[in-house]
């Protein structure tokens, strides 16, 4: 095989791991996003159970009538 030919194949290869490289980027990127997106919804939803049990909580002692 002669030097061009190497060379071409050398950036092939090059390339080639770039490019995968950036797609494994791109899913971890995501996968995090996805994850964060996640654990805001679950905080959201915590927060609205935690908010509607301290509203039962004023609605038994009397506390939330004006």
């Amino acid at each position: 095989m002669d030097s061009e030919k190497m060379s071409y194949n050398a950036g092939q290869a090059k390339g080639q791991a770039e490019e995968k490289t950036s797609n494994m980027m791109d899913k971890a990127s995501n996968a995090a996003q996805s994850a964060q997106d996640s654990m805001q919804e679950a905080g959201q939803q915590v927060q609205a159970k935690a908010q509607g049990a301290a509203d039962a909580v004023k609605d038994a002692t009397g506390m939330n009538k004006q």
